[in-house]
């Protein structure tokens, strides 16, 4: 029984192979196996459908990034390199002074000055206003400490108390070193003939735009070359400094050189003024023109404008009314009539004409303006005595279509093209009202009828004087550095319109009516010179003739021996008994012309 409670244990022969049992309390170690030999096995296949397809992909992506680049490069390169150009250059506008205007003598008469703008801040103040007006009221001395009070209330910021400051009353107000008080650098244009050029300079706006006269027309001539350029600059805006021009702050020294000759100009001026004044007209015009190339010596209109203080003038002063306004240029067109009537065979220059102080067309009387004939008299003694008669028999020999024409021919219908602002054409009546009625050629025989500017009329003189061309009146000669060197001129139109040998016979003629006729107020002894009076009905606005309002005109032409030089003149409204083109505007003509001899160094007749 005592064996039985123990069971057998078997064998170590019958006992299953297991591992060697280990101690508690021990770690166990891995048995460690003899590695195998790796068994030598066959690579599987890709299957063809995955390899195309990682091909296709490939392939794929190659032709995209082609195509891209081929559009960057070559489809879109203008416009990316625009955007890059844009992003990387800025557009910067340094201020650029415009060109000098000076007369042919080189007078400055109009230039860009600096000066100073005071702007004061309120806002700003650290002392009481009154204080600060305290201050400033002594060196601006036109200006009280209660008026600078008063504008201090305007706003809190930005007023500008004061322009056209000088640099030494700039310094003195910097030296007060007051807060919310700014002296500003600025230029301005400045004339320094003040109304002397005015008609012929013209003046520009606060905003530096032309408005009138050459400042004007030749806006695009007076500005400098370098307006605006392109500089790099870096990714935070910087500007590059070797992208900057080695000659930014250069610009050429270029003029604006005109024809004008500012010593005729003044004396011009001042013979007009005393005209003026002693007939109590409304306005008055002179033209120098040297008939060769239509060059302006001088060109004057009364009354005028100060172009430093535009804005205390009449806006009517501002316009050069000898291109603007149309008038009737009466009698002083008959010799441009006579050429005609001469290059069209009816007439020679001795043919006679008889006068009788009347002649009566489609029912209306017309009268020479003395009221009386003058009887048989030549070519020459019509422009003597001006008759009015005599015109219409000789222009009565054209067909009137051929008269039409040959008015036409002179271009009387357009303009001049002079290089000023605000020209108008002349008005011709059109051919069916001209040549269907007889009244309208007689009424143009004497210069009425038709109307132009008194710049046509010198132009249309100015080819009796050079042998039948029509140039172009202009004043501006080009443009000179300060030696006087001209660098650049402008080309101007000119035409052969009458024969030279029937302009020389017309100026022949009209050195008559200043030696024995209506002009002999124009003579100078020792000069041949040629005239023409006219005295004209102002036409109304509304048809007709204003009653007691006329325009008295001479035109003149020297040396008769070697013509060359025209001048005219235009008084509106002269007041008085004896106001005639003879009386009022002859003797100006004769103080220009004297001016004009002892300027220009013109030897007496022989």
């Amino acid at each position: 029984m005592r064996n039985s409670r123990f069971k057998q244990r078997p064998s170590r022969s019958n006992r299953p192979s297991s591992p060697k049992s280990v101690p508690r309390g021990r770690l166990s170690r891995p048995v460690r196996t003899k590695p195998q030999p790796p068994q030598k096995n066959q690579p599987t296949p890709l299957p063809k459908f995955r390899l195309l397809m990682v091909w296709g992909v490939l392939v794929a992506g190659m032709l995209g990034l082609s195509w891209k680049i081929y559009q960057l490069q070559i489809v879109q390169s203008p416009e990316l390199k625009e955007k890059a150009r844009s992003q990387q250059t800025v557009n910067i506008r340094p201020y650029i002074p415009r060109r000098s205007i000076i007369d042919s003598e080189n007078n400055i008469l109009a230039t860009d000055r600096l000066e100073y703008i005071l702007y004061v801040h309120p806002i700003q103040f650290k002392l009481p206003q009154a204080e600060v007006a305290g201050q400033l009221s002594p060196i601006l001395e036109n200006k009280t400490p209660q008026q600078l009070i008063e504008r201090f209330k305007e706003r809190k910021t930005g007023i500008p108390l004061a322009r056209g400051l000088t640099e030494g009353v700039a310094e003195r107000i910097k030296a007060l070193k007051l807060d919310g008080v700014e002296v500003n650098e600025t230029y301005r244009r400045f004339y320094p003939q003040e109304n002397v050029m005015a008609d012929v300079v013209g003046f520009v706006d606060n905003e530096r735009q032309g408005q009138a006269g050459i400042e004007l027309s030749q806006e695009k001539l007076l500005e400098r070359d370098l307006m605006s350029l392109y500089v790099q600059r870096t990714a935070l805006g910087s500007i590059i400094p070797n992208s900057l021009p080695s000659d930014l702050l250069k610009s050429n020294d270029w003029r604006v050189q005109l024809t004008i000759d500012m010593r005729l100009q003044r004396s011009v001026r001042s013979a007009l003024q005393q005209q003026l004044k002693k007939f109590n007209a409304k306005r008055g015009a002179v033209i120098v023109m040297d008939a060769t190339d239509g060059s302006l010596l001088s060109l004057v209109c009364e009354p005028t404008f100060d172009p430093n203080q535009f804005y205390k003038s009449k806006v009517e002063l501002l316009k050069n009314w000898t291109v603007s306004d149309l008038y009737e240029p009466g009698s002083t067109f008959k010799p441009l009539n006579i050429a005609l009537a001469l290059e069209a065979g009816v007439i020679e220059p001795n043919t006679v004409i008889f006068d009788s102080g009347l002649v009566t067309v489609d029912g209306w009387n017309i009268f020479n303006a003395s009221k009386t004939g003058n009887g048989s008299i030549s070519i020459a003694e019509v422009l003597q005595t001006s008759s009015n008669v005599a015109m219409v028999q000789i222009m009565r020999r054209l067909n009137k279509e051929d008269y039409y024409k040959r008015l036409q021919k002179l271009e009387i219908n357009q303009k001049t093209e002079i290089d000023l602002p605000g020209e108008v054409a002349g008005r011709l009546k059109n051919k069916d009202i001209f040549t269907e009625r007889s009244i309208e050629t007689a009424t143009a025989s004497f210069g009425q009828g038709f109307s132009l500017t008194p710049m046509k009329l010198i132009q249309l003189h100015g080819a009796l004087a050079n042998g039948g061309k029509l140039v172009t009146p202009h004043l501006v000669k080009g443009l000179v550095d300060v030696e006087g060197t001209l660098h650049w001129k402008p080309n101007y139109e000119t035409k052969q319109i009458i024969s030279p040998k029937v302009t020389k016979e017309v100026v022949e003629m009209m050195e008559t009516v200043v030696n024995s006729g209506s002009g002999e107020a124009a003579k100078i002894p020792g000069y041949r010179i040629g005239g023409k009076t006219g005295t004209a009905q102002k036409a109304g606005p509304r048809g007709g003739y204003l009653p007691n309002a006329k325009i008295t005109s001479f035109v003149s032409i020297l040396p008769i021996e070697s013509p060359r030089y025209v001048v005219l003149v235009v008084v509106d409204e002269p007041q008085g008994g004896n106001t005639y083109g003879s009386t009022v505007a002859a003797p100006v003509a004769k103080l220009v012309i004297d001016t004009l001899i002892s300027l220009k160094g013109i030897p007496p007749s022989k």
